[in-house]
């Protein structure tokens, strides 16, 4: 099947009008920008869960992705409270990529990245589906590269801090591709 104009573009890169007429799809990409630390100012790539979750109808120009504690996010969430607002990073592992999405929604985030718990993994992006359990979630769940998702943590440990400040979604079609700055370890 060969994508129309509007689908190509969508399965290519996040455009704004694309979103709103058909929604990210799976295997669509979604582009965040990490603005602080500093040393992890990288454009990451995420995937869309499949058939749960919602999608980002705000760009959030600085908010904060908080690392769950427990990293999982199977139940209840130590810091819980710092979640509220913002965005959570979840390590894949424990229970359902859904369950993890609902209790980051019952702390009040926003939105949830879940990134694979085999921090080696710099290329493999795995379908998020529905559990078995016929439950909802409301907010946007995405999935990370493990490698990503080590990174983010290891520099937030390094420097002592509870959260990165991200903006979320990045239009990468207006970054010149020079200035596209990808994180390291990954090629695109």
């Amino acid at each position: 099947m060969v994508p129309g104009a509007a689908g190509w573009c969508c399965l290519v890169l996040w455009f704004p009008a694309c979103v709103a007429a058909h929604g990210l799809r799976i295997h669509d990409y979604l582009y965040f920008q990490v603005l602080s630390p500093g040393d992890i100012r990288y454009i990451f790539t995420a995937t869309p869960a499949k058939d749960f979750g919602g999608i980002f109808h705000t760009r959030y120009e600085q908010i904060h992705l908080v690392p769950a504690e427990p990293p999982e996010a199977c139940g209840e969430l130590s810091n819980g409270f710092f979640i509220q607002d913002q965005i959570a990073l979840v390590e894949r592992g424990g229970c359902s990529f859904l369950s993890k999405t609902r209790v980051v929604q019952e702390h009040g985030g926003r939105a949830v990245i879940i990134s694979d718990n085999a921090v080696d993994n710099d290329s493999f992006y795995v379908e998020m589906i529905q559990d078995s359990t016929q439950r909802t979630a409301d907010i946007p769940a995405l999935f990370l590269l493990g490698r990503d998702g080590y990174m983010i943590r290891r520099s937030l440990e390094q420097h002592g801090l509870p959260w990165a400040i991200i903006s979320i979604p990045v239009n990468v079609t207006s970054i010149p591709t020079f200035e596209l700055l990808q994180p390291p370890w990954t090629f695109w």
